[in-house]
């Protein structure tokens, strides 16, 4: 058996040999008879052969261009996580606990590191924060709040309602002397026993879940300290946070003017974690060292500088981004000083004055007449203000003066456009008759001090806050006509305060909006101060950066953070899903 096996694999490989043998002389036929045989003939085809081959050739190299061409349409630039972003302020930190918050610095680190029960959404309008719901009662004096679920601390400890009752009392009280006090101080703040928090007021306030936008401390850490000594307490300088980043260290450069202090991605943030591994603050004396910063790359973007410092931007790495904010620059009059008391001489001021030219020194601003937004709220009407006739006007202010000659002394201080502006109604005003000072102040706590709390001028160009929702009461109710309130007219009127009270106390917005359309008659009348425009929010960044989108609408400038957990540093291509 195994020999015939054997027999038959044997006559199987002598065939296949042979079959093997037989083809390759075949082949070999066939390519002498069929090209080697035929090349003599290629001199005849050449032009031919010549024309397909560069029909070839162009086909390829179509290819290859179109590879190129369109390579960039199946791919887009993205980011990824990871690399840290720097963003420089003015002002000096003296404290990182949030309720103490006052330099722009100090701010700057108190949203990144601090969530706050309400807060402004991505359409500019009051919305929520650590809180998941706040509720207003029919009449507007009872809010009622509920925490969202598995909040924690940067340290992993549960946020709870013990915090956020433990920081409003300490905001309340007056050892403390936060930041936050005004808006709080009369509220009661309760807990229910189904876990809800309880605001009572002691009357209505139609806009109170701004005042809540504040930011909350950690009982387990602070309950313990002193409220007098809150401000030295260890916290200060390495708190527990809340918010997007939590503090990781400090450093003093070179300099010795500038420190930088440096933040990392807080895993505990309700909002998710960043895609910034890190974020540092790199805090300057004044803006002069902030164009430095910029312009020898030491920094990746900052809010710190305006339009008017364009041109001293050098580097062509950082692209400037200019976003409307919800502040107005005005005109105030120091309605108890004897030079300007008389309304008729500051109706003849307005009149006086060139509104379009003093705008113009404010280039890419919105004109502003009014003390409140079109967007904070809808009128049915607005009162109409005189037009400018500075003939007319020039001989009322001399008739009101008579054989007087006072001098009005004028203030600002050296921020964005401010300075410029006051330089041209200090013009505008000497040649309506009347001698002037100009000082230009530094923003800081001596201008506060010194000028804004005793009132020491006549008129003030200046810049406020005007917010989410209209609330014109901390600016000209007569009780903040004080050292300590915001009244910077330091104007009085009793008609006026109802109407502003009647608008914070109704939830109605068509009766509020009535409200307002009163109190502006009244203002636009009485001259407590003249609308110039509202500013910006000017950001220079780097080119190279992902930084807040275009669809954040700003009410203050810290509300560029709004969408900070998608900012990042680190660029990479993706294909696109097709």
């Amino acid at each position: 058996m195994k020999k015939s096996l054997k027999k038959r694999g044997q006559k199987f490989l002598v065939k296949f040999s042979r079959a093997t043998d037989r083809a390759s002389e075949e082949s070999k036929e066939h390519i002498k008879e069929n090209f080697i045989g035929r090349l003599s003939h290629v001199r005849n085809i050449r032009l031919l052969v010549l024309e397909w081959g560069l029909l070839v050739f162009a086909l390829i190299m179509l290819a290859v261009t179109q590879a190129l061409w369109f390579g960039d349409s199946y791919t887009e630039d993205s980011f990824g996580s990871g690399g840290t972003y720097m963003e420089a302020t003015v002002g000096d930190v003296n404290s990182l606990n949030p309720l103490f918050a006052t330099t722009n610095s100090e701010k700057v680190l108190s949203r990144l590191m601090f969530a706050t029960i309400s807060t402004v959404d991505f359409s500019g309008h009051p919305g929520l924060g650590l809180a998941e719901s706040i509720v207003p009662s029919e009449n507007g004096k009872v809010w009622t709040m509920k925490l969202r679920e598995n909040l924690k601390w940067s340290d992993g400890e549960p946020i709870t309602n013990a915090d956020v009752i433990f920081t409003i009392e300490l905001i309340k009280n007056s050892a403390v002397n936060s930041v936050y006090n005004s808006n709080l101080a009369n509220v009661k703040v309760s807990e229910t026993e189904n876990g809800e928090i309880v605001f009572t007021l002691s009357s209505a306030y139609a806009d109170f879940i701004s005042a809540l936008n504040i930011p909350i401390l950690p009982k387990h850490k602070l309950e313990n300290v002193d409220p007098k000594t809150l401000i030295e307490d260890n916290f200060s300088n390495a708190p527990v946070t809340s918010g997007a980043f939590t503090f990781n260290a400090m450093q003093t450069t070179s300099t010795t003017t500038e420190k930088v202090y440096y933040l990392s991605a807080n895993q505990y943030y309700y909002k998710g974690i960043s895609l910034l591994n890190s974020f540092a603050v790199h805090t300057y004396k004044d803006k002069d060292a902030v164009i430095s910063a910029l312009n020898t790359g030491s920094i990746t973007a900052t809010a710190e500088l305006t339009g008017a410092d364009k041109d001293k931007v050098l580097s062509k790495q950082f692209i400037e981004k200019d976003s409307s904010i919800n502040s107005g620059c005005y005109i105030f009059f120091n309605t108890t000083n004897e030079s300007i008391k008389n309304v008729e001489m500051r109706s003849a001021i307005r009149r006086g004055i060139n509104l379009e030219k003093l705008r113009a020194v404010a280039p890419n601003t919105i004109p502003l007449n009014y003390p409140l937004l079109e967007s904070q709220i809808t009128l049915s009407s607005y009162p109409e203000i005189p037009s400018e006739n500075y003939d007319e006007a020039k001989a009322k202010i001399a008739e009101l003066k008579g054989d007087t000659n006072p001098k009005l002394e004028i203030a600002t201080i050296n921020y964005g456009f401010l300075p410029d502006v006051a330089t041209e109604l200090t013009n505008e005003l000497q040649d309506l008759g009347f001698e002037t000072n100009l000082s230009i102040y530094e923003e800081n706590q001596d201008f506060i001090n010194n000028v804004i709390s005793k009132r020491a001028y006549d008129i003030l160009v200046y810049e406020i806050e005007l917010g989410a929702d209209p609330d014109l009461l901390p600016y000209y109710h007569s009780s903040q006509a004080s050292s300590t309130g915001l009244n910077l007219s330091n104007y009085r009127n009793s008609l006026m305060d109802d109407l502003l009270l009647g608008a914070r106390d109704t939830l109605d917005e068509t009766l509020r909006a009535k409200k307002y359309e009163s109190f502006l008659k009244y203002w636009v009348s009485n001259v407590p101060a003249i609308g110039l425009y509202q500013p910006n929010l000017t950001y220079f960044y780097n080119r190279n950066v992902k930084t807040f989108g275009n669809n954040v609408k700003l009410v203050t400038a810290l509300d560029r953070f709004t969408d900070i957990t998608d900012w990042a540093v680190v660029k990479t291509i993706k294909n696109k899903t097709p």
